[in-house]
């Protein structure tokens, strides 16, 4: 696994974003910055600077799939996390690793290795 990834926090839940923010960071990698809302997302996915991002699916209300498709043009790597209680990806992210949580330290490790992997 490579260590010491960039990555954007896309979470609209503070104590899960807080979670996965420690394990993110106990396993190596840097917090690019963490977003809560669809808006910021969109913002930071346009200014760049990190390797990688995590979006959860729903934000607020709001899905995230214009911040995914702006990662995609970007050729930035991104895991969907989602709880399993909405609609399938649009068939642009079905590709994407998916993240379910609850978020356990064990499984956030491969999907961002798989996350990589496929943008590579």
């Amino acid at each position: 696994m490579q260590q010491g990834r960039d990555i954007l926090v896309v979470e609209d839940e503070p104590l899960i974003a807080m979670m996965l923010e420690d394990f993110l960071e106990t396993l190596g990698h840097r917090i690019h910055a963490s977003c809560d809302n669809l808006s910021d997302a969109l913002a930071k996915c346009t200014e760049g600077g990190f390797d990688l991002a995590i979006l959860d699916v729903n934000l607020k209300g709001e899905l995230v799939w214009p911040a995914a498709a702006a990662l995609r043009e970007r050729g930035v790597p991104f895991v969907i996390a989602s709880g399993g209680h909405v609609e399938p990806p649009p068939a642009d992210f079905a590709d994407a690793p998916l993240l379910e949580k609850p978020y356990t330290i064990d499984r956030i490790g491969p999907v961002l290795d798989k996350a990589a992997a496929a943008a590579a």
